[in-house]
């Protein structure tokens, strides 16, 4: 499809969806430039919305416009021959947005590792672990032990707890002295307030010129009937409350007060009866949450978008689930690395098999839906018993980095930590058999290619740049690339001239990677 009309429909869908994302288009070059802070949520949706008609319902306007959404995105890609514009992003190869074709090379999900189990490891319920500066700061939902009541969503025995550490292995629980528990505020408890205690999820607002006193936000909320469950079980409990998610603000992780008084994200429908998580998405420039809601009888996630963290879109749900499957969390956020993408680490639940679980890996770029190149378990239940019992299986929010070439993710019911390499998510992968990866047209800055990879020591990795039709550039062609061999989470790619390609720079151009026994995670173009 290389005609004028394909070239034009492409470039519209491209643009929609950078309108879709919050994105303004250069008229002169196509390049994406970011939007002011105040541009509003999603507003290029109108794209799609001109062709809903206002008698339709309001689910199937809702499932109509994320199919737009999923259209735009994938005929953006598929069908522009313009090229994608990476800049100096870092990449990682979790999905199949920069591949145009791989030969007898595949893209394969890595499973974690267990690292040593911890001495005073994380263990709660519903848990987030934030890296802020030097400290590991987590917090996670617990018990008063005094507690004998019923469990519901909202009992009276839930209690936000706080923990750090130093070296996101070994957590210590300081005493805080702020809420009382049995008596005493010796303590790390930071919160016991009914319908909150059950899923308070908070986030590190990184953002420039942040309030002081707002450098923390969480959300945390049930639905309606939830709430009234709670009120009629124990009349004073979760008194005031409506269902939805609140919003809340913290200076240090510790010290947090409500920030809306009436819930700022409310659905008709149940829903809310998990760990709802949100942040802030440089990508699309406003705030994202993604929290529980049900789909055709499934546990499924929705989202909603907020420019200031206090008036939020109406939720929408983009299309996460398979047939059939159930989708407990989603613990997604940014990836440290290349927090344009967004990595999810959903708790998949199996009602029909004891009500077991495991941890899937999914990834989302902006409004897009979630990706679900790989469909298989990410952590498996494993060789403990105790794994396979009834909800036995939930990640911690947030992957974070351990060391400079290792990145952790905290299994909170055991108190394991599961280490993988740094972007090492999945990879681009050859076996005994010369693979080979060839991206899509891009267009990058800077003046230096480098590539997180690792081969056997009988493998090797060599890189040739080509044009946009796939003709090799001279002094980058494969018989210029100088054999990568080793192991290395930024290795710089050199050919006979050297390693400068900012004559390239601007340019579309195609990356194509020979592979022999080799792994490739991400790469990056940089200064």
């Amino acid at each position: 499809m290389g005609s004028l009309a394909t070239v034009a429909l492409g470039n519209a869908l491209r643009n929609g969806l950078a309108a879709a994302a919050g994105h303004q288009i250069s008229a002169r070059d196509g390049a994406v430039q970011e939007p002011p802070i105040a541009e509003g949520p999603l507003i290029g949706l109108y794209l799609c919305n001109r062709f809903l008609q206002p008698k339709e319902s309001m689910l199937k306007l809702l499932k109509l416009r994320w199919f737009c959404v999923w259209l735009l995105w994938t005929c953006a890609v598929v069908l522009a021959e313009e090229p994608i514009l990476i800049g100096s992003r870092r990449e990682l190869f979790v999905d199949k947005f920069l591949v145009e074709r791989l030969d007898k090379a595949t893209l394969k999900l890595h499973e974690p590792t267990k690292a040593t189990h911890p001495k005073s490891p994380l263990i709660g319920g519903y848990a987030t672990v934030i890296k802020d500066g030097d400290l590991f700061r987590a917090v996670y939902r617990s018990y008063d032990p005094s507690y004998e009541g019923a469990r519901y969503d909202g009992n009276p025995g839930e209690m936000t707890c706080y923990t750090e550490s130093r070296d996101g292995h070994e957590w210590t629980q300081p005493k805080l002295g702020i809420v009382e528990i049995n008596g005493s505020r010796e303590n790390n408890v930071i919160l016991r307030a009914s319908p909150f205690s059950t899923n308070f999820s908070p986030f590190l607002d990184n953002r420039p010129n942040v309030p002081v006193d707002q450098r923390f936000k969480a959300t945390a909320g049930l639905s309606d009937s939830a709430v009234k469950h709670i009120q009629t079980t124990k009349p004073g409990e979760a008194k005031g409350a409506k269902g939805g998610l609140y919003t809340f603000v913290s200076p240090d992780c510790i010290h947090w007060r409500q920030l809306s008084q009436e819930p700022a994200i409310t659905m008709t429908e149940f829903g809310f009866d998990s760990q709802n998580v949100s942040f802030w998405s440089p990508f699309e420039n406003l705030f994202v949450c993604y929290f529980r809601s049900w789909t055709n009888g499934l546990r499924s996630i929705s989202r909603a978008t907020s420019p200031d963290f206090v008036t939020w879109s109406t939720p929408m749900a983009p299309f996460a689930n398979l047939p059939g499957e159930h989708l407990y969390t989603s613990q997604t956020h940014p990836y440290f690395r290349a927090p344009h993408l967004c990595v999810a680490l959903p708790t998949r639940f199996h009602p029909d098999r004891g009500e077991s679980t495991d941890i899937l890996l999914m990834t989302s770029r902006g409004p897009a839906p979630f990706d679900r190149t790989f469909r298989e378990a990410f952590i498996r239940p494993g060789l403990d018993r105790a794994r396979w019992g009834n909800r036995s299986n939930y990640a911690a929010l947030n992957v974070v980095p351990t060391s400079p070439e290792e990145m952790s993710v905290y299994h909170v019911a055991s108190g394991d930590r599961f280490v993988l390499r740094t972007d090492g998510f999945a990879s681009v992968h050859a076996g005994a058999d010369v693979g080979e990866l060839l991206t899509r047209p891009l267009r990058f800055t800077g003046k230096e290619l480098v590539v997180n990879y690792s081969t056997s020591a009988a493998g090797s990795v060599r890189v040739e740049v080509q044009d946009a039709s796939g003709k090799p550039i001279p002094g980058f062609t494969l018989a210029d690339s100088r054999n990568l061999v080793g192991d290395a989470i930024e290795q710089l790619v050199t050919w006979t001239k050297g390693s400068d390609v900012s004559s390239l720079a601007g340019q579309s151009v195609r990356l194509r990677f020979v592979m022999h026994e080799a792994d490739l995670f991400a790469i990056q173009f940089r200064q």
